[in-house]
């Protein structure tokens, strides 16, 4: 498979005036049905993102043609997980735990950064959000803020998401979820509408197995009636080419996409 790599460059900050990093775009062979934001986990960037991407050894080739990835990067700034130390990173985090305090100004800046990249998208081209690890909670989070119409700050979110992956992650504000959902007819309309695909290592010890099946408990219990949760055997924290082949099955069946079986 041959396919254009174009990079570009960032020209947006967070909130607390972090800069993101380049934006990398894996354009598709074929016909464009499709484009999905891919985001990366603690510390990675863009590029190999759009690297593994590229070299991903997919028997489906028809469906996986037919979409667009962006890749962006994180801004660089201090993390708690870290003891402060500055990498890459969607927003703050300290240790992944029940009791994990949330940083929505970090969330809410990540969130719209992604929004904004595909609001350029055709509109006959499907959206949809991914991600791996911390990548993971922000497309989750991304997901929270589609279907309650706004992000945490009260500003509106606009973009009609058709898809979510989370693969190795956790879903930010899990705690206050439901009581949100159920309190709008329109977001739980919009929660109830989305498909949502979660999958986790049992082995994972960064983002312990746990936390992946809270996290579809939670989102199925607000309201999303579309949630899928595959479990992987002795996986840890990384992924592996048949969870990504069934990613992009799923992808395209969610999706539409031609040519799927």
């Amino acid at each position: 498979m041959s396919y254009s790599h174009q990079s570009m460059g960032s020209g947006s900050r967070s909130g607390r005036g972090y800069e993101f990093g380049r934006t990398y775009v894996v354009r598709p062979k074929g016909k464009h049905q499709a484009t999905i934001v891919w985001l990366h986990g603690l510390g990675d960037n863009g590029s190999s993102s759009s690297q593994l991407l590229e070299s991903l050894p997919l028997p489906n080739i028809i469906c996986y043609e037919q979409i667009k990835w962006i890749c962006p990067t994180a801004p660089s700034r201090p993390v708690s997980l870290l003891g402060g130390f500055p990498c890459t990173a969607w927003f703050d985090v300290g240790e992944i735990s029940e009791d994990l305090q949330d940083d929505i100004e970090g969330l809410d800046a990540s969130a719209a950064h992604i929004a904004n990249l595909l609001s350029t998208e055709p509109t006959d081209v499907k959206v949809g959000i991914g991600g791996f690890s911390m990548g993971a909670a922000i497309a989750l989070y991304s997901t929270t803020c589609y279907a309650l119409g706004r992000y945490g700050t009260g500003h509106p979110y606009t973009i009609n998401l058709r898809a979510t992956v989370g693969l190795s992650g956790w879903l930010p504000g899990w705690r206050s979820l439901r009581s949100k959902i159920e309190s709008s007819n329109e977001a739980a309309r919009r929660a109830a509408s989305v498909p949502v695909i979660l999958a986790h290592g049992t082995s994972d010890d960064v983002v312990p197995y746990r936390f992946g099946e809270k996290s579809a408990h939670s989102l199925a219990m607000s309201g999303f009636r579309q949630v899928v949760f595959k479990p992987y055997e002795g996986l840890g924290h990384y992924t592996v080419p048949k969870e990504m082949d069934e990613v992009v099955q799923w992808l395209a069946s969610r999706l539409g996409l031609e040519g799927w079986r």
